[in-house]
């Protein structure tokens, strides 16, 4: 089932780098800035877990003691929004391993369900989207918004998806999987 959603998530990656070179002007995303992967709840599901945990079971012992602990204190302290607790050093541990909420994260894309544009958590930082965001009255003036809907249950339902027999699961908050 991994080999098998790591080649669907060469496809989804694909399409993924042409949206973020179609909105590049937008984008402020660069190797450092970890705002994305430091509020979150950082939602996967059942099949995106097992594929991060074969990622995490790589690393090395010393990483891996830093997340358990991380994953540890944020379970005793129940924190609603949280950093991730693969995140060491401002750089994911696990990158080749991430999510979908962590590939999509940074764009901008319509949402038709909500009739709206929706914009990364970043856009409220000055970082991706601001200077097409007003942040006083909440409009949009990006002219030409993703038109797929860039959501977990979407994209692992979607047809291109159902081609490699995957089965997500469930989709939780990724300290509820631990």
């Amino acid at each position: 089932m991994l080999k098998r959603y790591e080649e669907f998530l060469k496809t989804v990656d694909e399409r993924l780098n042409k949206y973020f070179e179609e909105q590049c002007e937008y984008i402020k995303c660069k190797e450092g800035c970890s705002a994305c992967c430091e509020i979150g709840e950082y939602p996967f599901s059942r099949l995106e877990l097992e594929y991060l945990l074969s990622g995490y079971s790589q690393l090395s012992v010393q990483k891996k003691l830093k997340i358990r602990n991380e994953i540890i204190r944020l379970k005793r302290t129940k924190p609603k929004m949280h950093k991730c607790p693969f995140l060491i050093d401002k750089k994911c541990s696990v990158y080749k391993y991430r999510g979908l909420v962590c590939r999509i994260h940074g764009l901008a894309w319509y949402d038709e369900t909500e009739n709206r544009v929706r914009l990364p958590y970043c856009t409220n930082t000055g970082l991706n989207y601001a200077k097409v965001f007003d942040r006083k009255t909440g409009e949009v003036f990006l002219q030409n918004p993703i038109k797929e809907r860039l959501r977990i249950d979407t994209i692992l339902d979607s047809e291109e998806a159902q081609k490699y027999n995957l089965e997500r699961g469930e989709i939780r908050p990724l300290l509820k999987w631990f």
